[in-house]
């Protein structure tokens, strides 16, 4: 039986922070309860990283996640924007990664959305119509962070990510998605990736997915936590 992780990393959603995203949803002290370490990382931009306002600073945004990743980690939790900045490390470095759970990451992963209502909503020029983008702003908000910082983010240089790339990801990988979460089905994700769980969970949308009961066990199991 595959023991569970000494520490184990968990990367934020975009415009969350590690505080906000894991430890006021009880994620840190549910691990620390079976003695497995959580390191505190921000993604750029968030939290208590730097924020910078120039997109170009978070052009080797991988780079920088991964140089805050203790050496000899190797396995990890990504929530949305986490999550896809976790399948690019593993698909960069193929073997650097154990384990890996994403979630909230779908098929929209190979075709984002323009951020275009987000960043609007951020710099103060959408108005109250634009529900999804105004949750951002509202969830910026209440972690503290800085809608200026995050539209940079939003703005970044971007590579495509396809099929030949997450072919590489050769680790173990658990997909965690809400019935109702708006990146909608994962079946092209999981099909790509070799070894690949997908767990859905019912009634749950985007944003309720990481505090919900449902993704919290499949993530210990997976884990062999607990």
């Amino acid at each position: 039986m595959t023991s569970g992780p000494e520490t184990l990393v968990l990367l934020h959603g975009f415009a969350s922070s590690f505080d906000h995203g894991w430890q006021r949803t009880g994620w840190v002290d549910i691990l620390s309860d079976v003695d497995c370490r959580v390191p505190a990382i921000d993604l750029p931009g968030h939290g208590t990283s730097p924020r910078s306002t120039d997109p170009a600073d978070y052009a080797d945004l991988e780079e920088a996640v991964l140089a805050g990743i203790p050496p000899g980690v190797r396995d990890a939790v990504g929530f949305s924007a986490g999550g896809e900045i976790l399948l690019r490390m593993a698909a960069d470095r193929p073997g650097r990664f154990g384990r890996i759970a994403v979630l909230g990451v779908g098929d929209t992963l190979f075709a984002p959305a323009e951020p275009g209502t987000v960043v609007a909503a951020l710099e103060g020029e959408s108005g109250p119509d634009d529900v999804q983008a105004q949750l951002f702003l509202r969830l910026a908000r209440s972690a503290g962070n800085d809608p200026a910082a995050l539209s940079a983010f939003l703005r970044r240089p971007r590579r495509p990510l396809d099929e030949e790339q997450l072919a590489r990801v050769t680790c173990p990988v658990l997909v965690v998605l809400g019935e109702r979460d708006f990146v909608g089905t994962a079946d092209r994700l999981t099909a790509a990736l070799p070894a690949a769980t997908l767990v859905t969970l019912p009634g749950e949308d985007h944003f309720s997915t990481p505090s919900a009961f449902g993704a919290i066990d499949a993530v210990m199991r997976f884990f062999s936590l607990g």
